[in-house]
């Protein structure tokens, strides 16, 4: 296998949504796979082991679930069906197990499943050391938006991979990667959003400057770039560096009546964090040029895939 194989097979995983949510499980295993591999060696890991932080990692970084009691054991659906071209699932008696078994925590811990990525796969990864952090750079770049990538990789037990260089014209420069067909972003899209919103964040207002210039000042994607969000403004927002990452890690959110929402799962003790819950329902600053209705469609997607809703028992 070459890196271009291994990165055209990532590219390729195919992802099924649940209730009209994105679900990125399978990135999310894959993810603490390559973790587990740059540790120690192997990527080995029998289900009773790998349970635990997979379920964290797609509990934090996945689309919620209306079943909290579930919570704990979603690491077994992309056990399952992650594509056999990557990946090596068996029983405890060394056994295949194929794609038709169930994907339910039972029946993984009854047989005693152990997985592992293809062997090929391992190689690759041990022969040529650009494999590993290009691997994670597509997972990332493919399905997670940016402020969200130290997050995970820290959860995985990953180092976080230096983006891939680039040419003059925007375009990863390395050829073997292109494949993968990452989006090129737009460099004038943050000075437009921040410019559309007079240089202070949208939730709260803040305008700070250094030497004239904003600082802690971020614009954001609604819909994530990775997600097809494009680089317009309609798709912007300017948000202080706090409200950037609630916003990226769902605790925050906007309505289609352009007020801000807080997660009903949010939580804070102290006066600080109380000051985000004391958010909820205040006007969003409006953009100075007019928005078209197309930037309800981006509100509406970050309700649907990122937002975190109360679980529905807590309804």
């Amino acid at each position: 296998m070459r890196r271009s194989d291994l990165l055209a097979a990532l590219a390729g995983i195919r992802q099924a949504t649940i209730g009209g949510r994105r679900a990125p499980h399978k990135p999310l295993l894959l993810l603490w796979l390559l973790g587990r591999y740059a540790r120690t060696g192997s990527s080995e890991a029998a289900y009773v082991e790998a349970e635990a932080p997979v379920s964290r990692l797609i509990n934090d970084f996945g689309p919620a679930i209306k079943n909290p009691h579930a919570a704990s054991r979603r690491a077994a659906m992309p056990f399952v069906h992650l594509e056999r071209s990557l990946w090596v699932l068996r029983n405890a008696r060394g056994e295949p197990l194929e794609s038709g078994i169930r994907d339910d925590s039972a029946t993984l811990r009854r047989v005693g499943a152990i997985g592992r990525l293809h062997p090929q796969v391992e190689s690759l990864l041990g022969e040529d050391p650009t494999a590993l952090p290009a691997a994670v750079r597509l997972l990332l770049e493919h399905h997670f938006t940016a402020s969200l990538e130290p997050a995970i990789c820290d959860q995985a037990g990953l180092g976080l991979p230096n983006p891939l260089p680039t040419g003059d014209s925007g375009a990863v420069a390395d050829p073997v990667y292109r494949l993968v067909k990452r989006k090129v972003r737009d460099s004038a899209f943050a000075e437009a959003v921040l410019r559309s919103y007079n240089y202070a964040c949208a939730m709260c207002g803040y305008d700070g400057t250094l030497g004239g210039r904003p600082v802690g000042l971020e614009a954001a994607h609604i819909r994530w770039h990775s997600q097809g969000g494009p680089d317009l403004v309609d798709n912007g927002l300017a948000l202080c560096s706090l409200h950037h990452a609630l916003f990226d890690f769902r605790a925050l959110g906007v309505t289609a009546k352009r007020t801000v929402r807080v997660s009903p799962v949010y939580a804070a003790e102290t006066r600080s964090g109380r000051a985000v819950e004391q958010l909820h329902g205040a006007p969003v600053a409006l953009p100075r040029q007019p928005l078209t209705s197309v930037a309800y469609d981006f509100l509406h997607w970050h309700d649907l895939q990122v937002f975190k809703h109360a679980p529905a028992s807590a309804r």
